[in-house]
């Protein structure tokens, strides 16, 4: 079984930063991709940020490009999502998860363990 537990979120203003931070349990995770989802009220959940489990690539969507990066510890079971420049429309709960496998999917269905969550909310 693995387990994903977020935190860091929290209120910050526009422009500033915020590293959100998911420890996931269990032996399989170095042989894991892991991604971050959010979803904004009223809109789907939808696609941040991907790495592979070995380091080497990473991905992410167009809205958080150049501003977002997502750094993982192997040794430390856990990924980041560093967040910096943060604009309002960046305001909403943020989701890591853990892929099928060591494939990275820029679609949620690439994932089978998720974690509780954690609100991200950027006043202008």
């Amino acid at each position: 079984q693995v387990q994903l537990v977020e935190s860091g979120g929290g209120l910050v203003q526009a422009g500033g930063s915020l590293r959100l931070s998911c420890a996931v349990s269990g032996r399989t995770f170095s042989s894991r991709a892991m991604g971050w989802f959010r979803q904004a009220p009223g809109k789907e959940r939808e696609f941040v940020a991907a790495i592979s489990w070995g380091y080497s690539s990473t991905y992410y969507a167009d809205s958080v490009k150049g501003r977002f990066t997502i750094p993982r510890d192997n040794v430390k079971n856990t990924v980041y999502l560093q967040m910096n420049s943060l604009k309002p429309e960046d305001t909403a709960v943020y989701y890591c998860a853990a892929a099928r496998g060591v494939v990275v999917s820029l679609d949620q269905q690439g994932y089978n363990y998720w974690g509780q969550g954690t609100q991200v909310t950027v006043s202008s």
